[in-house]
């Protein structure tokens, strides 16, 4: 079992930053690959970025690449998500899972633990 928990949703302006923070618990964490993932409202949740799980190998879809980085810390647990140049588009709740497979660089399947989601707000 793993549980996860985001942290550091808020409002933001167009262009400004914000950094996300996933920490698991359990003992296994760096035996997972690790995915962001957003829901915005009144669409489906979907991929955002990836990462192995040594950290050795990241995937963005290409609307987030060169804006978001995805980074992880094993011995704390926890994954990151620095987002940059926000846009309002990237309003959403944004949650991290554990990763099974990634497909493609832009996909990823064998989501077997979800955090509850961070609110992201970005004005305009």
């Amino acid at each position: 079992q793993v549980q996860l928990a985001e942290s550091g949703g808020g409002l933001v302006q167009a262009g400004g930053s914000l950094s996300l923070s996933c920490a698991a618990s359990g003992r296994t964490f760096s035996s997972y690959g690790m995915g962001w993932f957003r829901q915005a409202p009144g669409k489906e949740r979907t991929f955002v970025a990836g990462i192995t799980t040594n950290g050795g190998i990241t995937f963005y879809v290409d609307s987030v690449r060169g804006r978001f980085t995805i980074s992880r810390d094993n011995a704390k647990n926890t994954v990151y998500l620095q987002m940059n140049s926000l846009k309002p588009e990237d309003t959403a709740v944004y949650y991290c899972a554990t990763v099974r497979y990634f497909i493609g660089g832009s996909k990823a399947e064998g989501m077997n633990y979800w955090g509850k989601g961070t609110l992201v707000t970005v004005s305009s």
